[in-house]
């Protein structure tokens, strides 16, 4: 009980500091990580009775995922207004993140195992778990990974729409949500609603059609 009490007090800290501060190297995805693994190793507590003691923690992603569903509600005219451009990007966005995966994977000479491992790591984690596991990855270290995308593209997606000087919502929506899924997400609601509504539906939708490659393209790649 006592690192589930950590591991949230932890997190509202340091998210009350990046609140104050903005500064992206002050993401509660990175710092609050950090803090907890230096207190774990500080106290030779070992991993399994942190993971032990936080398990229910992680059963709150998929009630979470579902409540974004809310902000998609309120925006659905805007959404149905694009939902070609959506659907297109989306789909762009989805093989993109397959194969860049996928080739990495191959130009650091992964194993098949951990090809499987990383290529679901474009969507959000508890499908993301899933998808691994039906393709013979390792679901944990998956989810490492969509952490690490989520963490990075967080970061580096404000960059990139500074940088092209991307103005409309739905550009900026559809790009944090396929980018980082849910963290990216999260950064889109800081932004404004519509952009929060949109990368939401741009997180599921890229959810979707990831499955879909999961039990169609990917073997194909991977054989």
């Amino acid at each position: 009980m006592i690192w589930f009490v950590l591991a949230i007090t932890l997190y509202y800290l340091t998210k009350s500091i990046y609140i104050k501060y903005k500064n992206p190297l002050l993401n509660p995805l990175i710092l609050c990580p950090s803090i907890l693994a230096f207190v774990i190793m500080m106290s030779w507590v070992p991993a399994k009775e942190f993971s032990t003691g936080t398990k229910s923690i992680s059963y709150l992603l998929g009630p979470a995922t579902v409540s974004f569903a809310v902000p998609v509600y309120r925006h659905l005219d805007l959404i149905k207004k694009y939902a070609i451009e959506l659907m297109l990007s989306v789909a762009a966005g989805s093989i993109t993140a397959v194969m860049t995966s996928f080739l990495l994977s191959k130009w650091i000479h992964f194993s098949s195992q951990m090809e499987s491992t990383m290529i679901p790591r474009s969507i959000t984690t508890p499908i993301a778990m899933d998808v691994s596991k039906t393709l013979g990855g390792i679901p944990t270290l998956t989810a490492a990974f969509v952490i690490c995308t989520g963490i990075i593209g967080s970061i580096v997606g404000p960059i990139v729409i500074r940088m092209c000087a991307i103005k409309t919502p739905i550009a900026k929506g559809v790009l944090l949500g396929m980018g980082a899924h849910g963290a990216g997400t999260s950064k889109a609601f800081e932004i404004g609603t519509v952009e929060g509504s949109i990368s939401s539906i741009a997180m599921i939708l890229g959810a979707l059609a990831t499955i879909v490659w999961a039990y169609i393209w990917i073997p194909l790649l991977l054989s």
